[in-house]
């Protein structure tokens, strides 16, 4: 019997030395792993060429590939859903990874059917960037602040209309937001083409629109008249332009979020090797020129705080898309 027993023990104490030593391994071998990463050619899938998905993932993917040692392959994908489809389902290993903006889940929003959470579908990596709203006038709008708009629509409810992108587009968003926190009535006239939209604003066809950088030479050239920057905190990019929190509206914020995503359940270890080195990308003053020549302000931070930037963002243009009703053409 006491052999018995003694053998027992000999045997379980052998077990649970074997899964110490894999639990051991298994420690030792994380940070390993995240130091052998890559080791092969990693994929970076994104939207169409020629956008601000393209332009934010060709900067990132040039210094990554410098940084990392290995090709950085940028897969663009016209659909909104694809680039979302296809990193879904790919390995959780790193060498598949999303370069996006918000729209992909605000696109999402609008359709009323989140097929791609992007936190449980997801791992986020880092934040890269964002591009604020501005809130143009034609000169003949008599208003030269966001306060004396407010009141010139107050007082003609539905008189004025703003040009907007498609539906679902920042500047629809960011048109909605305003007659939401403002109490007025705006009238929206969308477009499918950006050249024929800004064309009509600056012809007086059209009132106002919440645009990106490319309306900045007819500001210059007095064409059209800045209001307010929709960001949260003054914008390098339109240098004394005011917020819409110091002109009124405080908390308004809206724009285009860009940044990096895995499939869900990558491993902690490359996710933060990514996140550091697209920071050290992001900090270099060349880097920095690039996004502001593309009208896009550096964004960056922690795993954790690109979360909680997610969940914000999703949280407020949810509210916004269902108290307007707004719906996918």
């Amino acid at each position: 019997m006491t052999h018995l027993f003694a053998s027992r023990c000999r045997t379980r104490l052998h077990a649970v030395t074997h899964l110490c030593s894999m639990l051991t391994l298994i420690l030792v071998m994380s940070p390993a792993c995240a130091q052998s990463y890559p080791n092969k050619p990693v994929r970076m899938v994104t939207a169409g060429v020629g956008g601000g998905n393209d332009v934010v993932t060709r900067i990132v993917a040039q210094g990554l590939a410098t940084n990392l040692g290995q090709q950085i392959i940028v897969d663009n994908r016209a659909s909104s859903i694809v680039p979302a489809e296809i990193v879904s389902r790919a390995p959780a290993d790193g060498y598949t990874l999303l370069s996006y903006g918000n729209s992909i889940w605000v696109g999402q929003l609008v359709r009323g059917e989140m097929t791609h959470d992007p936190i449980r579908d997801f791992s986020p990596v880092a934040a890269t960037g964002k591009a604020p709203n501005i809130l143009v006038v034609h000169p003949a709008v008599a208003a030269k602040s966001v306060q004396e708009l407010i009141a010139l629509s107050k007082a003609k409810p539905g008189a004025l209309n703003y040009s907007s992108g498609a539906t679902g587009a920042s500047s629809h968003l960011a048109a909605e937001l305003f007659k939401s926190m403002a109490g007025v009535n705006i009238v929206r006239i969308p477009y499918k083409s950006g050249a024929t939209e800004m064309t009509d604003l600056v012809g007086g066809q059209v009132q106002l629109t919440f645009g990106t950088a490319s309306v900045m030479p007819h500001v210059k050239s007095g064409r059209l008249r800045a209001l307010a920057v929709t960001s949260l905190t003054p914008s390098v990019l339109y240098p004394g332009v005011p917020t819409m929190t110091a002109s009124g509206l405080a908390g308004y914020e809206s724009g285009s979020a860009y940044g990096v995503f895995g499939p869900a359940k990558m491993p902690p270890a490359i996710i933060a090797r990514l996140n550091q080195e697209i920071i050290r990308i992001l900090s270099v003053p060349e880097m920095q020129e690039r996004f502001l020549n593309a009208g896009i302000e550096i964004v960056t931070g922690t795993p954790a705080q690109f979360v909680a930037e997610v969940q914000s963002d999703m949280a407020r243009w949810g509210k916004v898309i269902k108290d307007s009703g707004i719906r996918a053409d």
